[in-house]
């Protein structure tokens, strides 16, 4: 019984442990990014201090090779003339710069060798890291759609959405109405501008008069008198 409670204890702490994860598994898989990239940068660095040391060991080798290119051409001058003492002990120099050469054409094959592959590593890591990293916005926009699905799923999500559209259907509506009583107002001055010039001008005796004066009332009224008469 007792193995069953523990067997059961480790497979609920395995779930935990899981539904821990994939509820962070966004932030999980930037922090691995980022690890990922400062490592793929350490080896950027270790290929170019590799790519430094082999220049360094070229120079070196191309250093041997004039030492050992003059030495050879004295010690020849040497037995030339006979002396055989001096043409040994540049012989003896010779051999180990030669020594000394090899050893440097060794290790330039092995950076060589070291830099190649380095370098198709990290062409390779640098491939996979932008794949990731291409999958990590995917991912965060993945989460975000799933996070506004899920408020708009909700009853407060939705009601805030008709609450929204209520309120600019009536800022709308009450802007229509602010641009038509602009409108209606700019017309009536237009037209109350006009009536008041046409009335200067009929005041004036200029044109048909806009209705009757004073006098067309009392002709008349005398008019109407002297016919009851």
């Amino acid at each position: 019984m007792f193995n069953v409670i523990l067997t059961l204890i480790r497979g609920r702490a395995h779930d935990a442990e899981q539904a821990f994860i994939d509820r962070n598994a966004v932030p999980l898989l930037a922090q691995q990014i980022r690890d990922a990239a400062s490592a793929i940068q350490s080896a950027r660095r270790a290929v170019a201090i590799a790519v430094a040391q082999n220049e360094q060991e070229k120079s070196q080798h191309a250093a041997l090779a004039g030492r050992i290119a003059d030495l050879e051409t004295r010690a020849v001058a040497a037995l030339q003339k006979g002396s055989e003492e001096l043409a040994r002990q540049a012989a003896e120099t010779i051999a180990q710069l030669e020594a000394e050469r090899d050893a440097s054409e060794k290790a330039q094959a092995q950076f060589t060798q070291t830099i190649d592959k380095l370098k198709a590593t990290v062409r390779a890591s640098e491939a996979r890291l932008q794949e990731l990293q291409r999958g990590e916005r995917l991912a965060r926009a993945t989460e975000q759609t799933q996070k506004l699905s899920a408020a708009c799923e909700d009853n407060s999500g939705l009601a805030t959405l008709d609450d929204a559209e209520e309120t600019l259907a009536r800022l709308r509506a009450y802007q229509d109405r602010c641009q038509i009583a602009a409108s209606a107002m700019k017309e009536m001055d237009a037209a109350s501008r006009q009536t008041v010039i046409i009335e200067k001008l009929a005041n004036a005796g200029f044109g048909a008069p806009l209705g009757p004066s004073a006098d067309d009332v009392l002709a008349r009224l005398r008019s109407r008198m002297n016919s009851a008469a």
